[in-house]
């Protein structure tokens, strides 16, 4: 039984508060992700759970065993570090081998078990090869063959991939994601890169100075974010956030932005935006929510004519990033790699508001969650 459960847990240098208060269930066999922005905490809440610093306050248990005094060797973790850790006087093989060594296991039940974890991460051919004479990604792999060997129930890894060149951030994604599926075990993993977080876990941990923001699942995070950070931290590129007014129009509400009315789709809750009636607000929209015409699929009602002058164009291949000045704000906008707009002209965007935001500018707190 690989759970784990943090209960109030907290890490302090000194004065200093870097982890406030974390609870989190942590279920069997589960690959979740802690992220955040450099210093959230999210690395220090990990070394925590791997026994590589002390606890100042709380307790964290795994399955039935409260660890908080258990020796890090005595976990059953294994972690795989940033840097990959790799001694580079030794082969792959031995580097695999050695901390089975060290429990003295049998040299054929040690053979057995780099040979198997050297065929999972198709490593076999570089056994007798030292670290120098690998590339970033052959490391990568010998990392991870070197926590398979032990079998752990859990498996912690710190920004595994940050090493790594773009297209092989891709590839190694997915190798670890099938590797989880294939060992069974449960996975912490601790990433800045949220396009890691949403295509890899189960349940995301998204942190900040210190502070558990919101857990959910990918979609769930997308779809309905508790407050700005959250919002703006999930998806690329980031949500857009304008100050409005929320106004009475008949039976609904339209927020006023500058000089323009953006009518609020009855879709979105009236009855959470109607103690705002009057006041001030941030709407959210995302970059993939503006169009050059109106979808098809979406009702014309919770659309909205966008004008906006264009400041730089972007293009991506897939798509264009459309960097815009909108009553002197500025938005951007992922648009079809068919636009044509160009740097100065004015495009006259199409805003879907069905999957709008709105949130509290004082508490940040969404006001539709």
């Amino acid at each position: 039984m690989s759970s784990i459960s943090l209960k109030k847990l907290n890490k302090t240098y000194g004065a200093l508060t870097v982890v406030h208060d974390i609870d989190l269930e942590i279920a069997d066999k589960e690959f979740i992700i802690l992220v955040g922005p450099s210093g959230c905490g999210k690395s220090t809440t990990l070394r925590m759970i791997a026994g590589l610093e002390e606890i100042s306050d709380g307790e964290l248990w795994i399955g039935d065993d409260l660890v908080n005094d258990v020796p890090s060797k005595d976990r059953d973790i294994a972690m795989v570090f940033q840097n990959y850790a790799l001694y580079p006087h030794m082969t792959v093989y031995k580097n695999m081998a050695f901390g089975l060594h060290l429990r003295k296991v049998s040299r054929e039940t040690i053979d057995g078990e780099v040979k198997a974890a050297a065929r999972i991460l198709d490593i076999e051919h570089l056994l007798n090869r030292k670290p120098k004479a690998l590339s970033g990604g052959q490391r990568q792999r010998v990392a991870l063959g070197r926590a398979m060997v032990r079998n752990p129930d859990v498996f912690l890894l710190d920004e595994p991939l940050s090493n790594l060149d773009a297209k092989l951030r891709g590839t190694m994604r997915a190798e670890i994601t099938k590797l989880h599926k294939r060992l069974d075990a449960t996975f912490i993993y601790v990433t800045h890169d949220q396009v890691e977080a949403m295509t890899m876990a189960d349940r995301i941990v998204v942190m900040k100075d210190g502070h558990i923001q919101q857990v959910d699942t990918p979609q769930a995070l997308y779809d309905r974010p508790v407050n700005m950070f959250v919002a703006g931290f999930i998806g690329a590129p980031q949500m857009n956030m304008l100050p409005v007014t929320i106004e009475r129009r008949g039976e609904g509400f339209v927020a006023r932005f500058e000089d323009r009315e953006l009518p609020l789709p009855p879709s979105l809750d009236r009855a959470r935006i109607a103690p705002y009636e009057g006041r001030r607000a941030v709407l959210g929209i995302r970059p993939e929510n503006f169009h050059e015409v109106p979808p098809a699929d979406i009702d014309p009602g919770a659309t909205v004519r966008f004008p906006a002058t264009v400041e730089l164009a972007e293009p991506m291949g897939a798509e264009i990033h459309l960097n815009l000045l909108a009553a002197g704000r500025p938005i951007i906008a992922r648009v079809s790699p068919r636009c044509r707009a160009r740097d100065g002209e004015t495009v006259d965007l199409v805003a879907d508001l069905t999957g709008a935001h709105l949130f509290d500018p004082e508490t940040e707190r969404s006001i539709l969650a």
